[in-house]
């Protein structure tokens, strides 16, 4: 709209209110946007594609748009690298990374690189105590107890924080009550391994300099205007042969 071009939107079943309803806002502001945002069950005629969806989704998108301009997100998950020098609101702040909106997005922290023979204890303190409320929730306490239940049953290690489960876990994407952790040696190390799993990340949280585009405790959830998904500039993409 802003770049010239009309909106036409198709809503996934699972999530068809938020954009109506920001769409409605942003008719109140300006009115001659009505003429310019719809939404469909099935597209018509367009020049360029937005589209977000899993790793599977994305392979079909590609497949299907391979004739259009496109844009197509597929998952990503948020880490954060300590290196044991963190403040006790460093944590309280990284707790808000992990657990607002249910630890549910790209931007929520799900895995944490910690330095060998890390100490635990503030770090599990201040998240239980950051998460309590999580435990007024049913479907956040059913996936913590299933979770805590398949982990104790299989005999796998983990921290218990009454309202979530540390787990060491190579894998970047945890299940919902779960934060997946690794050790590292040097943060080095860590550095390639991001550099390998570069596709698959949103956000880096630390306070180590030597990371690239690495963010501050706390602000996962709070991008800025310029922080376009996937680095790409949306805008550009929009503006770009119309």
């Amino acid at each position: 709209m802003a770049s010239g071009n009309q909106f036409i939107g198709k809503l996934s079943k699972q999530d068809a209110l938020l954009l109506p309803f920001l769409a409605k806002i942003l008719v109140e502001i300006e009115p001659d946007f009505a003429e310019k945002i719809s939404f469909v069950e099935k597209l018509p005629k367009f020049n360029k594609i937005i589209a977000t969806g899993s790793n599977n989704s994305a392979r079909y998108f590609e497949y299907y748009f391979k004739d259009y301009p496109t844009l197509i997100r597929k998952n990503r998950n948020s880490i954060a690298i300590l290196n044991g020098s963190e403040t006790e609101e460093e944590l309280r702040r990284l707790a808000v990374d992990v657990f607002q909106y249910f630890g549910l997005g790209c931007r929520s922290v799900s895995k944490i690189y910690l330095p060998e023979n890390y100490n635990f204890k503030m770090l599990i303190d201040i998240f239980q105590e950051e998460s309590k409320s999580l435990l007024l929730h049913n479907g956040y306490v059913n996936n913590y107890e299933y979770h805590r239940a398949i982990y104790t049953l299989n005999k796998i290690s983990f921290y218990e924080g009454n309202s979530f489960l540390l787990v060491k876990n190579q894998s970047l994407v945890s299940p919902i009550s779960v934060i997946y952790y690794e050790e590292y040696k040097s943060i080095n190390e860590v550095k390639t391994s991001v550099q390998l799993h570069k596709q698959e990340i949103q956000c880096i949280v630390s306070n180590e300099t030597i990371l690239e585009n690495r963010i501050s405790f706390g602000k996962t959830q709070y991008p800025e205007l310029l922080d376009y998904p996937d680095n790409e500039d949306i805008m550009c993409f929009c503006e770009s042969g119309v």
